[in-house]
């Protein structure tokens, strides 16, 4: 059972413009442009790998320059304001730039399973997406693929696409490359995995997270600030932080939250979860066993007595996981 706590934030009267619609022609070109250059050289995440993506070879997300999509379908288990009554319309990009040894999606983000897809051809499923009612267009793993994802919004917007941009990503981003998505990202949806450089990088592989997840956050924060909720419940634009309780990680996770509540804002809208269970290798190699376990009861009523202790205002929480099992 979800629950959510706090006013709502922002509630506008109706729906907001997608940010990309006042976005010139000629100035996403630049954008789409100066994107597809960085493959070359390339330092689209904060593994800043400089492989030349574009020969073949591939980066620390372990593939070239290729996209490719494991699926795309109207998604129900999102946050509410992003799931609405139609659903969330989720493109899943293959591989991932974080190599998380607990990751539920492994075949996806670690194996590539999916089929390799052009700009138009995402465009079109953009576009098929608004088709059944989605409310969004919500990009998973979307960081190593940017310049494939900027181009597809652009070419979807030449043809109809009237929908906000969700960029649903794992917070190992560059702030530089974030600052080519102003005005094209309406939310964005970072799941905070860390606040421990040496838990990111004993578990998911991704050295000096906690440095670059809050200089990623504050660069979002600050293009789009809190979560804006329309009058139909629907999120318009804005930061919705996702963090997921880790066991034998309480500290940590309290490092996320006070980070967000401290130096972004209070009324961040932060979702809590719970559900972590042992997955790939986390389920099956004895290296990992201190994270082979779901979190306790008292793991995860300490991190929420946390949120609301430093004054989180927007809290969406797992009450079941609360009481006692």
């Amino acid at each position: 059972m979800r629950r959510f706590t706090g006013s709502g934030g922002s509630i506008a009267g109706n729906p907001a413009t997608p940010n990309y619609q006042t976005l010139s022609e000629a100035e996403f070109e630049r954008r789409s442009d100066s994107l597809w250059e960085r493959y070359a050289d390339c330092d689209l995440c904060a593994y800043d790998c400089g492989v030349d993506r574009t020969d073949g070879r591939i980066g620390a997300c372990r593939v070239d320059d290729t996209a490719s999509v494991s699926a795309h379908f109207a998604h129900f288990g999102e946050e509410d304001p992003i799931r609405g009554s139609h659903g969330s319309g989720t493109i899943f990009l293959a591989n991932c730039n974080m190599t998380c040894v607990f990751c539920q999606n492994f075949e996806t983000s670690h194996e590539a399973q999916g089929e390799s897809a052009t700009p138009e051809e995402i465009a079109e499923m953009a576009l098929e997406l608004q088709s059944k009612g989605c409310h969004n267009v919500n990009f998973v793993s979307p960081t190593h693929h940017s310049p494939h994802l900027v181009e597809a919004v652009r070419i979807a917007h030449e043809r109809g696409l009237d929908l906000p941009i969700v960029w649903n990503c794992g917070g190992y981003e560059r702030p530089e490359i974030l600052e080519a998505l102003e005005g094209i990202v309406d939310v964005y949806m970072p799941d905070v995995k860390w606040g421990d450089d040496d838990a990111a990088t004993r578990y998911s592989k991704a050295p000096n997270y906690w440095t670059n997840v809050r200089a990623s956050l504050r660069e979002m924060h600050r293009q789009v600030g809190d979560l804006e909720i329309g009058a139909d419940g629907l999120a318009t634009g804005g930061v919705l932080v996702r963090h997921l309780v880790m066991p034998n990680h309480v500290e940590s996770a309290k490092r996320v939250l006070s980070f967000v509540a401290e130096e972004l804002s209070a009324e961040t809208y932060v979702n809590v979860m719970a559900q972590y269970t042992p997955y790939y290798k986390a389920a099956r190699e004895q290296r990992y066993e201190e994270i082979g376990r779901e979190v306790t009861t008292e793991e995860y009523r300490s991190v929420i007595d946390h949120a609301r202790e430093i004054g989180l205002e927007r809290l969406e929480f797992d009450a079941r996981a609360l009481e006692s099992r």
